[in-house]
């Protein structure tokens, strides 16, 4: 395997030829009358400027506003062992989107149908979550991390498995009393995918295929891609001296077989638009309803506890540190959620606009960055859109 410095310095041409368009590696963007094409320019500049300044191999945009989109591939989906032009078509592992648009729906389908309480303990569902006063924990708690569980599972045990996963989380000690601090965490949304096929029997990868995934007709997106598409995947970290690719990122999600309800799905931009647009039309997409309207409406507006700065739905992210892609200019009724591999989504309802970011920002080297380009990006999306600070 060549040094990844090498590889850097080939990116940083790659970027610096598309820059001054002498072979860029994009393809065009479709634009509508109803996004201002100057700031469509910019946005299509400022990825550019990241992928030159290494920030991240490539990437791509959609952007909706009121129905009508622009959509574009940018740079390179991989740049070691073969460096391979971003299309619009690739497959993304999403990382914590994973959170939003599988667990969070799942679990959200499963309260409007009286199957489970949201504010019943969790044990209720996984009768051995107790002792240290885990017993007291809700699934509303666990939904908008305040639930007083740390952040990640011990690695050090070399624990492997989906249900050395579960037991390992229900021996853990809080580190605070519930609903005191918004501490994100990954255990909670473990936790929710064990809830979730204990309920209904049924593994997590199954039952958001069959309940989410395929009413909306999301045709690119779940767990475990096949083999067959793994061509078509944007690679990420270096393991091994090979990057992952078509294995998920996360370590956990990793060590419990590619499933986990932290992450784990693959999606593309189109799929993950279908799942905003379904979201901004209150639960309905092509004559399918998925949610009643006032699910969407409880998951999306802020159900953490006043005395906690963070303001977070069920699952969905609100205003909290978390929260760059919202922007400058996006309404407090906005919502959205990032990844850590490069992805985000932000939705605001207000201005019935979309933002989403698909990038593998960690490939190949994990040295990538986007959060900078993220707040911009969501900033420029809401200028494209209309929206300006008068109106908020």
């Amino acid at each position: 395997m060549k040094n990844l410095s090498f590889f850097r310095l080939a990116a940083g041409l790659f970027a610096l030829l598309g820059l001054l368009g002498g072979g860029c590696q994009t393809s065009s963007g479709t634009i509508h009358s109803e996004l201002r094409r100057d700031k469509l320019a910019e946005m299509d500049a400022a990825i550019q400027n990241a992928i030159a300044a290494r920030q991240c191999p490539g990437g791509v945009l959609w952007v909706e506003h009121n129905g009508t989109s622009y959509h574009r591939a940018y740079g390179n989906r991989a740049l070691v062992p073969a460096i391979e032009p971003m299309t619009e078509n690739t497959l993304f592992d999403v990382a914590s989107l994973t959170k939003v648009i599988a667990t969070t729906p799942a679990v959200m389908l499963l309260i409007e149908r009286g199957q489970v309480n949201l504010d019943a303990p969790v044990h209720t569902y996984i009768p051995e979550f107790t002792g240290g006063g885990k017993e007291t924990i809700t699934v509303r708690e666990l939904l908008t991390h305040t639930s007083g569980l740390r952040a990640g599972i011990d690695s050090r045990s070399g624990w492997q498995g989906w249900a050395a996963a579960i037991q390992k989380i229900c021996h853990e000690r809080l580190l605070n009393p519930p609903c005191v601090v918004f501490l994100y965490s990954d255990l909670n949304f473990i936790l929710l995918g064990e809830l979730v096929q204990r309920r209904t029997g049924t593994p997590l990868q199954e039952f958001v295929a069959h309940e989410i995934y395929r009413p909306l007709k999301m045709r690119d997106t779940g767990y475990l891609p096949a083999t067959s598409r793994w061509d078509q995947i944007a690679p990420t970290d270096m393991v091994d001296g090979r990057p992952l690719r078509g294995i998920v990122d996360d370590p956990t999600a990793r060590r419990m077989g590619g499933v986990a309800g932290n992450a784990g799905v693959f999606t593309t931009a189109r799929d993950l638009a279908r799942f905003a647009r379904m979201l901004l039309n209150k639960g309905e997409l092509d004559g399918v309803r998925l949610f009643k309207a006032e699910t969407v409406q409880l998951m999306t507006t802020v159900q953490t506890p006043t005395n906690i700065e963070a303001r977070r739905g069920l699952g969905w992210d609100i205003d909290s540190d978390y929260s760059g892609p919202r922007g400058d200019l996006f309404s407090a009724s906005s919502y959205g959620h990032t990844g850590w591999t490069g992805t985000s989504l932000w939705i605001d309802p207000a201005s019935r606009t979309f933002v989403i970011f698909l990038s593998n920002r960690s490939h190949p080297d994990g040295q990538g960055s986007v959060a900078g380009l993220r707040r911009q990006l969501g900033t420029l999306a809401a200028e494209a859109a209309g929206v300006d600070r008068q109106r908020n």
